[in-house]
């Protein structure tokens, strides 16, 4: 957009918030670029800290699997009084003081299980940022519409007036005979479509800014007033459709998350099948024995000080009939991560492509757009020559100037379904951050 073009819409929208806050009584509406409110929705929406929260739970998961291989110790005590021969207080000699420690050593399904656990959290990871370019677009989109929507009322306000000076003129031409009254019957209908379309935009210019401020955890008070923003050029996407696909399947969150997905549920797999194998776990105990526990009565030696350290290995002779079925359905589960992460490779193509060609489609139609508005500026240009030389009468200059504001209406919603097509694409490519940043 050039510069002029840049200006005048600034200068519209200035126009049509500052007496609308003023009358409001309410804060100074505060304007921010595109790459701010992407930056504050990365920080405080929602749905991404929810996300980032899952991420660090998986994180954890992965310390949690490899805990077992850690030493584990614990204190206590198993202290009673005997009469008769000495028992056990829960599998344990009577004591003063008992300290239990064990610790894996070699143990095949766990083994699997901590790298299973790592897979899954860079899925996580993954998730977390492909939510982030999903917000990022959710809330870009919802800024370029609610640029768009400002704009346009900006506009629409200009089409009122244009329309009530049509009416006044129509009225005196009337009550002149110059003109039947149906056609000021046409007039006012004509002023009154344009009054309701200035209503709806208000009113969808509203819902667009509550939408963006829920999306950024902005409060009530605070009014978003969106500056003119320049999206990267054309340049920035990859020059042809194949390359868009190669590069998209290449950068792809959801593909590389399926992919973690695909091979923790081969490490899930493996841990079902390592039930099979020999376990060792490293093994010590200590405890404080007491004479009023009649140890003395009954075993030759008494020493007051025990312990013990060693391996207990344990060998699955006979496992169980749950190992088959387990195994089984981590077959099918691997088979089934594989079939989602062939169906997604799939669709990223064909969305790729179809985003590629939707980029034509509304570059075409936005440039369309641009001529049509271009045209409508020349023709009121002309026309105001013509009505200072007396040659044309006022009524077809209003006309000139209301077709002037549907044609800048036309241009602002073909360059923000261009500019959303734009991100979309980038969106998909994996470089829609890096580009509003």
């Amino acid at each position: 957009m050039s510069k002029k073009v840049m200006l005048l819409c600034g200068g519209l929208i200035c126009a049509w918030l500052g007496p609308r806050a003023a009358a409001q009584g309410g804060p100074e509406p505060r304007r921010m670029t595109l790459s701010q409110v992407v930056e504050i929705a990365l920080r405080q929406n929602p749905d991404y800290l929810l996300m980032r929260l899952d991420e660090r739970k998986a994180q954890e998961a992965v310390h949690e699997a490899r805990g077992p291989f850690m030493p584990r110790i614990s204190v206590g005590s198993g202290l009673a009084y005997t009469n008769g021969f000495p028992l056990s207080m829960e599998g344990s000699a009577p004591s003063i003081l008992q300290a239990h420690s064990s610790q894996f050593l070699y143990n095949r399904p766990q083994k699997f299980r901590v790298r299973e656990a790592r897979e899954m959290a860079g899925a996580a990871g993954q998730s977390t940022a492909s939510k982030a370019d999903e917000i990022a677009f959710r809330v870009a989109s919802t800024y370029l519409d609610l640029d768009r929507a400002v704009r346009a009322a900006a506009a629409a306000e200009g089409q009122v007036a244009t329309a009530e000076r049509l009416e006044r003129l129509v009225e005196d031409r009337v009550q002149a005979g110059r003109e039947i009254p149906l056609e000021l019957n046409r007039a006012r209908l004509a002023t009154a479509r344009v009054r309701a379309r200035l209503t709806d935009l208000r009113a969808h210019a509203s819902l667009l800014e509550e939408t963006l401020r829920s999306d950024l955890a902005l409060g009530e008070d605070l009014r978003i007033v969106p500056v003119e923003t320049e999206l990267p050029a054309a340049a920035a996407r990859p020059a042809t459709e194949d390359a868009a696909v190669e590069t998209s399947l290449a950068a792809s969150k959801e593909i590389k998350r399926l992919e973690a997905l695909v091979q923790a549920r081969r490490y899930g797999l493996e841990a079902e099948r390592g039930g099979r194998y020999p376990r060792i776990d490293l093994v010590g105990q200590y405890a404080l024995f007491s004479k009023f526990n009649n140890y003395e009565d009954y075993f030759r030696s008494f020493k007051r000080n025990n312990g013990q350290v060693g391996m207990s290995i344990q060998f699955p002779i006979l496992p169980g009939g749950e190992t088959g079925p387990r195994v089984a359905q981590a077959e099918a589960d691997v088979e089934r991560a594989r079939l989602e992460l062939t169906a997604a490779r799939s669709n990223i193509s064909l969305e790729t492509r179809r985003l590629y060609q939707q980029i034509r489609q509304a570059e075409s139609a936005r440039e369309l757009a641009r001529m049509e508005l271009d045209l409508a500026r020349e023709s009121l240009s002309l026309l105001l020559a013509r009505f200072d030389a007396g040659r044309v009468s006022q009524t077809e200059v209003e006309q000139a100037r209301a077709e002037e504001a549907l044609r800048w209406e036309a241009y602002y919603d073909a360059r923000t379904t261009a500019d959303k097509a734009q991100l979309n694409l980038l969106r998909q490519t994996g470089e829609l951050l890096a580009a509003l940043r």
